[in-house]
């Protein structure tokens, strides 16, 4: 087991690790839709849903993996009439690929965020 961190990820505000790696599979926290510098969240449930996404490519790409090397994504929707939108974004940024996925209705998200996406992926 190898806890994957680099200056480039975001850092956990907790006591977790962002990514680790065991036996090939890389097994990502949940990303919640704040600017890692600023710590403020976007305007517009879009703008949550690209950040989410790039936060979850960076780490991909550090850990040496890919979006492409995703095998699921949970996804936590705090309003699940977001759905639509998050599932067109989500096709937007897979292409073809085309992960297990599990989208969950929850309760208010921590910092009045409306998403939180954890990933498995291979490297």
């Amino acid at each position: 087991m190898q806890i994957i961190n680099t200056e480039k990820m975001p850092k956990s505000n907790g006591h977790y690790s962002t990514a680790i790696e065991h036996n090939g599979i890389l097994y990502i926290s949940g990303q919640l839709p704040l600017d890692p510098v600023t710590r403020q969240k976007p305007n517009t449930f879009k703008e949550e849903v690209l950040l989410v996404f790039k936060k979850l490519e960076l780490i991909l790409n550090e850990a040496g993996s890919s979006k492409n090397k995703v095998l699921q994504m949970r996804i936590f929707l705090a309003d699940i009439e977001l759905w639509p939108e998050m599932n067109d974004l989500y096709a937007d940024f897979f292409q073809d690929h085309k992960p297990a996925r599990i989208v969950v209705p929850s309760p208010p998200l921590h910092y009045a965020c409306s998403l939180e996406i954890e990933a498995t992926a291979f490297i």
